[in-house]
């Protein structure tokens, strides 16, 4: 069994530590509430959940894969690039992750939200309504089918490394492209360089259509296709500049 680096292990322990926290304090639902990562209208927002919600897991199977694919795809990445280039990019592919998921709620809610202000609605009455989950009476069909719209966005809610370990995935891609991998329930062996774009375009269909393919239908498919784009480019930017030239050789 390959042996877990460092950086790697100190990552894994703060999530576990953060998901126990989870299942023992606020009975489940106080570090949701605290370091969960909402919409940035929505008043359950802070900004420190850009970085805690990394470290947030919604379930003991999320956590477990996350974990687990920090441990075989991270560490060789850690070993190659060392600790702080390592952080660099799990950390960058995060906020990538955040950029391109919050960018594409954006895109959903602002028109819709400037429609139903155009149609005579406050931005009280919008927020009331999409907080509360109950109509004010008065309300057209056109207006309920618009808030019906946007209310997924202002309520939606991020946790989990995933955005992180995208990046992480498309750098170990990179590094080692004839490395063959395959899915847990699909056995079948397939090079990383085929591999990797095949998943990032599996997720960016998913995030576009709502057609789940291997996780579950809530999950943010845009952050992983941030996360993944992310950490690309940083490899990318760091391979054609020959940065850290010995190692690459």
């Amino acid at each position: 069994m390959m042996q877990i680096s460092d950086t790697v292990k100190h990552l894994i322990i703060i999530n576990v530590i953060m998901f126990v926290g989870t299942l023992a304090i606020g009975n489940g639902t106080l570090f949701y509430e605290w370091f969960a990562l909402y919409f940035p209208n929505n008043d359950a927002f802070q900004p420190w959940q850009i970085i805690t919600h990394m470290f947030m897991h919604g379930g003991a199977m999320h956590i477990f894969f996350n974990m687990f694919a920090l441990w075989m795809f991270g560490t060789p990445v850690e070993q190659v690039l060392g600790s702080k280039r390592f952080l660099f990019i799990y950390f960058s592919a995060g906020l990538g992750a955040v950029l391109l998921q919050l960018g594409y709620y954006y895109f959903q809610y602002v028109p819709n939200y400037n429609t139903l202000i155009e149609s005579g609605l406050t931005s009280g009455d919008i927020k009331q309504m999409l907080t509360t989950n109950e109509v004010i009476s008065g309300i057209s069909q056109s207006q309920f089918t618009l808030l019906k719209d946007i209310y997924p966005a202002y309520n939606a809610s991020m946790v989990g490394a995933s955005g992180c370990l995208m990046g992480i995935l498309a750098a170990f891609g990179m590094m080692n492209p004839e490395a063959k991998l395959m899915l847990i329930f699909l056995p079948i062996p397939i090079k990383a360089k085929y591999f990797i774009p095949g998943i990032i375009i599996l997720d960016l269909i998913s995030g576009l259509t709502g057609q789940s393919f291997f996780s579950p239908s809530n999950t943010a498919y845009m952050a992983h296709v941030g996360g993944a784009v992310t950490g690309f480019i940083i490899m990318w930017y760091w391979k054609k500049n020959q940065f850290n030239r010995n190692r690459w050789n």
